[in-house]
């Protein structure tokens, strides 16, 4: 699909709290000062708790060329996150079928210095296991290049340079983090607590 066509598909508004309060057109959505609107950030975890990151392709209106997570996108108004997360995931790597949980919300506003373009987003975060063999086919007008990056290492990678990562990437990644710490501690106490 054209970056022009992508702009004109519609987009779900909602309020702070998450609840749909209209539609905009990807296009008017990210204008200034930027209309908030519900996204998705998509984190795709190997066997070795590694996760895949995509550099944005040079052709994006906003944060071209910048190391995101996986996938990005927005679901259209009355279509699930986890639906449209599929739907992208298969159009940007040719992944089907990866089954997608939620780990939280991160509500972010960012300004791209070149384009001017704006993101404000109500982005849920979702996570899966990408099994082992699995053939990825990038989609050249979205992506750049991809590699997997251990998730212990990512948070320094990040900060020795921040400009080479797209703004949303550091909040949705403390999300997920976030949440996997709390999965592992709840592992932990649950194999703890066996024996007693």
């Amino acid at each position: 699909m054209s970056t022009a066509t992508r702009e004109d598909q519609l987009v779900e508004l909602v309020d702070t709290g998450g609840t749909a309060v209209g539609a905009a057109t990807v296009s008017d959505a990210h204008r200034e000062p930027g209309l908030l609107h519900r996204a998705f950030s998509v984190f795709l975890r190997d066997d070795q708790g590694r996760i895949l990151l995509q550099q944005r392709a040079a052709v994006k209106t906003r944060f071209p060329l910048r190391w995101g997570n996986t996938c990005c996108g927005h679901p259209a108004p009355g279509e699930t996150v986890t639906e449209a997360a599929g739907r992208r995931l298969f159009e940007e790597i040719a992944v089907r079928d990866v089954a997608l949980t939620e780990v939280g919300v991160y509500t972010y506003r960012a300004a791209d210095p070149v384009t001017g373009r704006v993101e404000h987003e109500y982005d849920h975060v979702l996570l899966g296991a990408l099994p082992a063999g699995t053939a990825l086919r990038p989609d050249p007008d979205e992506i750049a290049e991809l590699r997997w990056v251990p998730q212990a290492s990512l948070r320094g990678e990040m900060s020795a340079a921040p400009e080479a990562y797209a703004p949303w990437l550091s909040g949705v990644f403390e999300v997920l983090t976030t949440a996997t710490d709390t999965e592992r501690s709840s592992v932990l106490l649950t194999e703890g607590s066996g024996g007693r």
